[in-house]
């Protein structure tokens, strides 16, 4: 919930007022209900707020502790605050609201840093000791809410999207090199600390950094699976694993229903959504509040999976609502899409969740995900060919399975200066896999998924789309208790059944089989993956503009090939090639940068 942004200054002057307040007013559409501002010294904080919790002025924010002297914004939800301020309660702390940000002020009077680790939830916050000077920020454990931040020798400012930084001015916008090689290789993952642009970097999950009054900081990553078997877990049977699983999913459905709103549910008709209504059912909510999304087919693609949502709505007695796009839809909203994101996503269903959560906010405030699954259980197509790789060999196997193309065809694509000088995605993974821990080329591959990939793509993607129209969306495979608990699972209980083999296992014990058993379905938006009609009109204005053409970051023969044959370039993995590289274009375009 809500949108935060701020200064920090380190050369003992005052923070830009006015450039908090612009980033303040950019971040309007994730925080709707309330605007607050506050400076003292070299620091300012803004806030834009999303009522959820404790909808009184009481929990309006910033919000300061006046006997800590402690001033802070938040974004997100920690799900037991209510037990944890019963705990700082028992503790001698008093409380002048119901909301879970005065508990994040209170755990870290009691705790300091280390009150991230009793967290559960989804966070981003910046704190402010008013005596010391000293800002501490703070991400939760698998990103899902982000903090972007862009740093001069003078000054730190950060916020809750990218957009909101361009709007504070003095943002250093040339593209990133290696950023640009991860974005073009790796599916448009592009890995914490970077971005595209090369004056803004994002926090990375699981980490808080304390920055002190003279500008020096220190990082903290306070949080990280193994992804080895555990002592504890040791002789269970893949019936115990079964039950283990679908308990824990159980626990983590129930925190997320913690609001002082009602909490909906996105419902596509697969496994992950549909066992979230199922658990809920379970947990006794009765007229859920269900949301599934369709487009108009287009050669040949079928554009929605209705018949499957319909059915998981019967069964569980859900408040059902259908939204048909059509076609021609589809490209008016793509530049609404493009503006709603902090980076460029090339993922197709990107339009889709932003054109559901429009028509879901006005019937909710939350609603409850899928996302996370198929990385978290192994649903992937590629998992199997990973866990025959020996363990040394995981990089090469995970670079030939699932990047879009190699450094040597980014060196066909890409003007010279634009290429960086070495395989910055592959030494990427390489690094990544080669981290203590992860005992098969499988959990290596689940590991880079869950902790990088995932939260700079599908992640990343659903907070950019429902919060643009004032929407939270919470993601209980994302309980990071579920998390440690899959990552100890033996792989082949994940891999049985053709990919989230566990995960089936427990779905069957609460969901009609045809709907565990059916094919693996995906958000498909045929409008653009045949480049059809509007949507490649859109493309080429963009790939042929004259910003476009100025910034020389794609051959122009390259470019003259795509457009003299939209639908025929694909990557490895069959993505629209054409797509990819405008998607790119449309984003600086619609952002401003030269």
């Amino acid at each position: 919930m809500c949108g935060l942004s701020g200064e920090v200054r380190f050369d003992g002057g005052r923070p830009d007022i006015a450039a908090v307040e612009r980033m303040t007013d950019r971040l309007a559409p994730r925080g709707p209900d309330g605007r607050g501002l506050w400076s003292q010294g070299p620091v300012a904080l803004g806030h834009r707020r999303l009522k959820i919790i404790d909808l009184s002025e009481s929990g309006s924010q910033p919000m300061a502790d006046p006997r800590a002297r402690l001033t802070g914004v938040f974004n997100g939800c920690v799900y037991n605050y209510r037990e944890l301020r019963e705990e700082l309660r028992g503790l001698g702390h008093h409380f002048f609201s119901e909301s879970d940000t005065e508990v994040v002020l209170k755990a870290y009077r009691q705790w300091g840093t280390a009150c991230v680790e009793r967290f559960h939830g989804m966070f981003a916050f910046v704190l402010v000791e008013q005596d010391t000077g000293r800002t501490v920020l703070a991400r939760d454990r698998l990103g899902i809410k982000p903090l972007y931040l862009a740093e001069t020798p003078e000054r730190l400012r950060f916020a809750s999207s990218l957009p909101a930084l361009l709007a504070a001015g003095g943002v250093d916008t040339s593209l990133d090199p290696v950023a640009l090689h991860q974005y073009l290789s790796w599916h448009a993952t592009v890995a914490a600390p970077r971005t595209v642009l090369n004056g803004v970097r994002k926090l990375p999950p699981a980490t808080v950094r304390v920055i002190e009054a003279d500008g020096s900081r220190r990082d903290h990553c306070y949080w990280q699976p193994s992804y080895t078997r555990r002592a504890e877990y040791a002789g269970l049977s893949a019936e115990d694993w079964t039950d283990a699983v679908l308990e824990a999913l159980r626990t983590a459905v129930r925190r997320r229903m913690v609001a002082d709103v009602p909490v909906g549910v996105l419902l596509s008709g697969g496994l992950d959504s549909s066992l979230i209504v199922a658990l809920l059912a379970e947990e006794g909510q009765r007229q859920l509040a269900t949301f599934s999304v369709g487009f108009e087919s287009e050669g040949g693609d079928e554009g929605d999976e209705f018949g499957y949502s319909d059915l998981v709505a019967r069964r569980f007695s859900t408040d059902h609502h259908q939204l048909l796009v059509p076609s021609d839809r589809v490209s008016h909203a793509l530049d609404d899409a493009v503006a709603a994101m902090s980076e460029p996503m090339m993922s197709h269903d990107v339009v889709a969740f932003h054109l559901l959560s429009e028509q879901v906010a006005k019937e909710v405030k939350v609603v409850q995900s899928g996302q996370g699954a198929d990385e978290v259980f192994a649903g992937y197509h590629w998992y199997p060919a990973m866990a025959d790789a020996p363990r040394q060999d995981a990089p090469r196997a995970y670079i030939d399975a699932y990047f879009d193309r190699s450094h040597a065809d980014l060196a066909h694509m890409l003007e010279p200066d634009m290429l960086a000088d070495y395989d910055a995605s592959a030494e990427f993974v390489r690094a990544h896999m080669a981290a203590p821990g992860a005992e098969s080329a499988l959990d290596a591959d689940l590991r880079l998924d869950t902790h990088v990939m995932m939260i700079d793509d599908p992640v990343k993607r659903v907070d950019n789309m429902t919060m643009d129209w004032g929407l939270e969306a919470r993601v209980p495979f994302l309980d990071h208790e579920l998390v440690e608990l899959a990552a100890a699972c033996p792989p082949e209980l994940k891999l049985a059944d053709g990919g989230k083999g566990v995960l089936k296992a427990a779905g069957r014990k609460v969901l009609p089989r045809e709907v565990v058993d059916r094919p693996k379905g995906y958000f498909p938006v045929p409008a653009i993956t045949h480049m059809a009609g509007p949507v490649l009109e859109r493309v080429r204005d963009a790939v042929t503009a004259p910003a476009a053409k100025g910034r020389g970051v794609f051959r122009p023969e390259y470019v003259a090939e795509l457009l003299a044959a939209p639908d025929a370039h694909r990557t490895h993995r069959g993505a629209n090639t054409l797509w990819q590289v405008a998607l790119l274009e449309i984003w600086l375009q619609t952002h401003g940068i030269d």
